[in-house]
């Protein structure tokens, strides 16, 4: 039974439980995600006698029985399923998004048990770039595809979501549930991801001011490629910065404060290094698939259910893709402990914002398309003003769940103005196709 609770000791040889000291730098992604994890039942395993076919059994449990969200795995095949055999788009679509769910947070569980190895520094810098995986594949693969409007709505629905309704619903929850205690947490955290988001507010506004006060869009079209790219360098270099900030020089501010009787208890991993990294590889694999069942899907999916593609990537893929980690943070808002909401919340925002924004538009710049910070007045304005409303909600370092209702308010409000929004993937066809009918009615005039 050891063997089986213990995988690290046959791997590895000398890798033992790890003590306080050894678990610094645990972030409040990793504490968001536990609170879904359920332990696993090994009795039936052990009696197994290949040790091989043990350990094999041992990481299946662990790995796909080990959340609460295992329920939702069947959608993987039927998804993969719905594709091979010609089904409906729509369902390949809905399947496809159920799917990643649990993916996402079987992600963040790998990179936790691989941090016990490589320590938190590395297991920090892990995270952070897989951390928001979902949403960066998704994008790279409509990127392929050049559908840049969906890469910009998914990554501002995801940004949005964060800001409004995780971290709404998590005052808001909180808040009801501590009425009789005051609810404070450690501002500072909340000052740095603040700045941060400012930082991207500031490179995303830029293009489009630019691109409004010239001439015209034939004029203005390449300077503004141009100034979102040096301003996305400018951004990934930010975020290096924040990287080397987050976890050498101020790790304190951004390491998640567990509970006090859990102080004292040894945690252990579950499963094997490379173990770890196998399942990571595959988690990923299976992510891209399904990713780019999306990404094929999604206009059909609008067609059918009748809701436009701008309602779907800004308000749907962000809610269901990480429904997890959302859900851990509100969990963790009902146990009074709002600085984990918060770095849940706050952290995955700002790594949307300066990393994985930015990285697009390197990473088109580098696939020869053009795709620019040059977000459309009603996203910009609406990150703007999410922003400052947060920013605000934070400034004296307490909650109450009034809070946490208005930013609610603030993204039901958005979510219907992208609702009756028909904004199409190709602004440039629809104007060209607009300009020509003015045209042709003045002619037939």
């Amino acid at each position: 039974m050891a063997s089986l609770r213990e995988p690290w000791v046959m791997e590895n040889g000398n890798l033992k439980g790890l003590s306080k000291e050894n678990r610094h730098g645990k972030t409040a992604h990793n504490m968001s995600s536990s609170s879904l994890r359920k332990k696993s039942d090994l009795t039936l395993i052990s009696k197994v006698r290949c040790g091989m076919l043990r350990q094999l059994l041992a990481n299946l449990q662990e790995v796909i029985l080990g959340t609460k969200l295992s329920v939702l795995f069947p959608a993987i095949p039927l998804a993969i399923v719905a594709h091979t055999y010609g089904f409906a788009r729509p369902w390949v679509f809905a399947l496809s998004l159920v799917g990643l769910t649990p993916l996402a947070e079987r992600v963040s569980f790998l990179t936790e048990q691989i941090a016990y190895y490589t320590g938190p520094t590395v297991g920090g810098l892990l995270n952070a770039t897989c951390g928001n995986a979902t949403e960066l594949i998704i994008a790279i693969f409509a990127l392929s595809q050049c559908k840049i409007e969906v890469v910009k709505y998914s990554l501002l629905g995801s940004v949005l979501s964060n800001l409004l309704l995780v971290l709404g619903t998590s005052l808001f929850c909180g808040g009801i549930a501590n009425l009789r205690v005051q609810q404070k947490f450690d501002r500072r955290q909340a000052d740095v991801n603040s700045l941060l988001l400012l930082l991207a507010l500031l490179c995303h506004s830029l293009p489009l001011m630019f691109r409004m006060s010239g001439a015209s869009d034939a004029v203005t079209a390449n300077p503004t490629l141009q100034l979102s790219r040096a301003s996305s360098i400018v951004m990934l270099i930010a975020y290096l910065a924040y990287l080397i900030f987050q976890l050498f020089t101020h790790r304190q501010l951004f390491e998640a404060q567990e509970e006090s009787e859990d102080d004292n208890v040894e945690e252990e991993p579950v499963i094997g290094l490379w173990s770890g990294l196998i399942w990571l590889v595959g988690m990923t694999a299976v992510i891209s698939f399904l990713s780019e069942y999306v990404v094929q899907t999604i206009e059909e999916a609008s067609d059918s259910w009748g809701i436009s593609v701008s309602f779907i990537s800004i308000i749907l893929l962000p809610i269901v893709g990480n429904a997890a980690e959302h859900a851990g943070a509100i969990v963790f808002a009902f146990k009074n402990k709002l600085d984990i909401s918060l770095g849940v919340a706050l952290g995955s925002a700002t790594q949307i914002s300066m990393f994985v924004v930015p990285l697009c538009v390197v990473v088109a710049w580098v696939m020869g398309i053009e795709m620019d910070l040059n977000f459309n007045l009603l996203q910009t304005g609406s990150l703007a003003l999410s922003i400052i409303a947060v920013a605000f909600t934070l400034q004296d370092g307490a909650s109450h769940y009034l809070k946490g209702l208005v930013l609610l308010l603030l993204y039901i409000v958005i979510g219907a103005c992208f609702f009756v929004s028909e904004t199409p993937l190709d602004p440039l066809n629809t104007t060209n196709s607009g300009t020509n009918t003015a045209i042709d009615a003045i002619f037939s005039a």
